[in-house]
């Protein structure tokens, strides 16, 4: 039997085709109920504070980078969303002297237009936010070869792709947008074979970096939080990190500020990890299969799922 269509985009699956009782569960969840939904293999934590919570998140390319030797090369995929970590890394680097001749990146996704990713010029680009609000900013006797730094281009994804057999990613940091992605995995369109279900998540998770067709939300999301409203000058396709790098990562880590997804999504994606729901409408959802996934939150930024008319 068909599942419902979305009440959002018909042609798409998307978190609003599931089950009714697995959203009211969500839904229904307390803060205090999503902090307990920790299991072995799938950690939630709480920041009282903006200010400790982007700290850690900070901490977390410190520590990685700290791993890295000549013989051991070790490094972080990280998100432009959140980036208020990013300049804190650069600080660090800096303040403690860490030389990171050892030490690599990789950037999780670019928007894609035209047939390439988007030229650094680009003002909505990943590259160009990494670089200004990092890299940049690290003293050049401590930041790493040119090397090191792995940014997804369409003419050399399997190149992308091979880095993660190569070098150790520690930690696949990422946040979390309205359609329940991480990087641009977005939840697929319904057509062909997957008009009726979505697909199994076996078929996903052997889906590496590659050009993606983005969502209606994602554009909208990415208008609100980065382009000033501006849905025109967004791309609907973009180079994303796929599964199959991200479950060679030693750890996910998933940060929630507040104002990348709302309150019930940050629930929804809580509660279908902690209970193993795996579902391709919710790519997120797929997350439950890794050994080691942790979802920091800020909780000021948890909100409520109650109805308030405003």
């Amino acid at each position: 039997m068909s599942r419902p269509l979305s009440v959002v985009a018909p042609d798409w699956w998307d978190y609003t085709t599931l089950d009714r009782k697995i959203l009211e569960a969500a839904a229904n969840l307390t803060p205090d109920q999503m902090l307990k939904l920790s299991r072995p293999g799938f950690e939630v934590r709480f920041y009282d504070s903006l200010q400790s919570f982007y700290l850690a998140e900070a901490l977390e390319y410190i520590e990685t980078w700290e791993q890295a030797t000549p013989e051991q090369p070790a490094g972080i995929c990280g998100p432009i969303g959140p980036t208020e970590q990013l300049p804190l890394v650069a600080q660090l680097v800096n303040a403690q002297g860490l030389d990171l001749r050892h030490a690599h990146f990789w950037g999780m996704d670019e928007w894609y237009f035209n047939g390439r990713e988007v030229p650094v010029s680009f003002p909505l680009s990943f590259e160009k936010a990494d670089r200004e609000l990092c890299f940049n900013r690290i003293h050049k006797k401590l930041v790493m070869p040119e090397s090191n730094l792995h940014f997804p281009k369409a003419a050399t994804l399997k190149d992308y792709t091979k880095s993660y057999d190569k070098v150790r990613c520690v930690v696949m940091q990422g946040g979390q947008g309205e359609v329940k992605h991480w990087a641009f995995n977005d939840p697929p369109r319904r057509t062909g074979k997957h008009k009726d279900q979505p697909p199994a998540p076996e078929e996903i998770r052997k889906l590496t970096a590659r050009v993606v067709d983005l969502h209606p939300m994602t554009v909208i999301q990415n208008a609100r939080t980065s382009g000033g409203g501006r849905v025109y000058m967004v791309p609907t396709q973009a180079l994303s990190v796929g599964p199959g790098e991200t479950f060679k990562a030693d750890r996910v880590s998933i940060w929630h500020p507040g104002h990348h997804d709302n309150a019930f999504g940050m629930r929804l994606t809580t509660y279908m990890i902690s209970k193993k729901i795996v579902d391709a409408a919710v790519p997120m959802s797929l997350l439950g299969l890794h050994p080691h996934v942790r979802f920091s939150f800020y909780r000021g930024g948890i909100g409520s799922c109650e109805v308030e008319m405003h």
